[in-house]
């Protein structure tokens, strides 16, 4: 039982991520004044945020790997920033149950010792 909580979560870990490059990408393609501009912030606010996600927080392969409060903070912007994203974009709905199932998420790992 314990092994499948763990498995789950992590799972949901990794979807949530993915969630977050998706939220980003819908906010970029809505918000701009001019294709260009929606364009330019559909692909680069993923591209920035997967590249920051690979700077930190990558499973142990990033390069300056944050550990203990550091990483907590950095992961509780990450996740906010989608559900701000899918707000902004005016999936305010779908933001705030991103956020509750993020942290859902959080504390399962927490308290299983999941990722």
């Amino acid at each position: 039982m314990l092994t499948v909580v763990r498995g789950g979560a992590a799972a949901l870990m990794f979807f949530l991520e993915l969630g977050v490059l998706g939220a980003a990408g819908y906010w970029g393609f809505t918000a701009g004044p001019n294709l260009a501009v929606r364009i330019l912030l559909g692909l680069g606010a993923p591209a920035v945020l997967a590249t920051l996600w690979g700077l930190f927080m990558a499973g142990g392969k990033a390069p300056h790997q944050l550990h203990g409060i550091a990483r907590a903070v950095f992961e509780a912007a990450w996740f906010g920033a989608g559900a701000l994203a899918l707000a902004a974009s005016g999936l305010v709905t779908a933001g705030v149950v991103f956020a509750a199932v993020y942290v859902v998420d959080a504390v399962l790992r927490l308290t299983f010792h999941a990722v």
